[in-house]
């Protein structure tokens, strides 16, 4: 018999994790670093829900039965494949509500024989600790500035040398603005975003203070939860301020490189908030290849919005013109501006794969 147990718990154990459920339930929102291994097709799980609605339960487990059992053998292998690429160690695996999808699975693997844990009411256990993460007083400061001062490139450096930091960007894959997706892999649902986002702040649990680049209430269509805006809200911020040329410098690395006909639509959904004079120069600059000339028409438009929002919100400003990333990050340890992180190994706090650079 499968041993179950809570959400922290199962979190906290090494083995391989295995989520069951179909793969449309998988891509809405999952366990960061589960692995999909559907017990049903999307439309096979369609078919069956609406079987137990129309004839009940017996008849939809029966018509599981009937669409598994042809294919016991593969999930057999599979399981006993993944058990022999993590030396044994017990599969978790979870469903909607830890009920009977996780416990046929579990069933199969004992019968190899191979260990396997259960998550104690399913991914929707899961989704409710996460939501609660989000009510919890965190420690929290935030890295400011205007667009181009590489805020994002500064937090991993912190991150590289033992501050506590979460990539809000790298965790939405989006860089915050009209062309924040450029170049990026897709984002997450606003779900996933949650996932991924209580999960790096639990790792930071006990840090004395955990850092986050100021953003909108939405990083591309991620939002962030209320409570945790709240709390970013009242946090205090560290503004960092580089020269005009070397703002202009960070976006054209960045954006210089990007499709110019995605950069021409980008400019074209902002037209409204330029004007007709800058939008026109924006896209004639983005014609001819002249990025420098581009990035410009567009600062004027982001500057006037983060002066306006930090007007609101009390900042202590740092100069850090000259420097690249990693020197700006010693200089502010130096100061006693950032601590270090008071637990594990700096790796430990480096942003998820994908993570993109930041242009805010």
């Amino acid at each position: 018999m499968a041993l179950r147990q809570p959400v922290e718990a199962f979190l906290a154990e090494r083995g391989p994790l295995l989520d069951v459920r179909s793969p449309a339930e998988f891509r809405q929102g999952h366990i960061p670093g589960a692995r999909n291994l559907p017990l049903f097709s999307d439309a096979e799980r369609a078919e069956i829900g609406t079987l137990h609605k129309q004839a009940g339960r017996e008849a939809a487990v029966l018509r599981g039965l009937a669409l598994v059992g042809p294919r016991l053998e593969a999930m057999a292998r599979d399981l006993a494949g993944i058990a022999t690429q993590t030396s044994g160690l017990p599969l978790r695996l979870t469903c909607w509500r830890g009920g009977m999808r996780s416990a046929s699975v579990a069933w199969l693997a004992e019968q190899l024989p191979l260990p396997t844990l259960l998550l104690e009411g399913g991914y929707k256990a899961f989704r409710r600790w996460v939501l609660c993460r989000f009510d919890q007083p965190w420690p929290l400061r935030l890295l400011g500035g205007r667009t181009g001062t590489g805020k994002t490139d500064l937090l991993l450096a912190l991150a590289a040398r033992g501050a506590a930091v979460v990539d809000l960007e790298g965790l939405a894959h989006h860089r915050g603005s009209s062309f924040g997706g450029l170049g990026l892999p897709p984002q997450p649902s606003s779900e996933h975003f949650e996932n991924r986002l209580a999960t790096a702040l639990t790792a930071l649990e006990g840090a004395a203070e955990i850092w986050l680049e100021a953003e909108s209430a939405q990083v591309g269509r991620c939002r962030i939860p209320t409570a945790l805006w709240r709390q970013m809200q009242q946090a205090p911020v560290l503004e960092v301020r580089r020269p005009l040329e070397e703002r202009v410098n960070q976006l054209v690395r960045i954006y210089g490189v990007q499709d110019p006909d995605a950069l021409a639509e980008a400019t074209r959904r902002i037209a409204r908030r330029l004007g007709p004079q800058r939008t026109a120069v924006a896209l004639e600059a983005i014609a001819a290849a002249d990025w420098p000339a581009a990035c410009r028409q567009m600062l004027d438009y982001y500057d006037r919005c983060y002066d306006h929002e930090l007007s609101a919100h009390p900042s202590q400003p740092v100069e850090l013109g000259g420097l690249c990333a990693e020197a700006a990050a010693a200089l502010l340890l130096e100061r006693g501006l950032v601590d270090r992180a008071a637990f594990g190994d700096a790796a430990a706090l480096s942003p998820p794969a994908g993570a993109g650079a930041g242009d805010r």
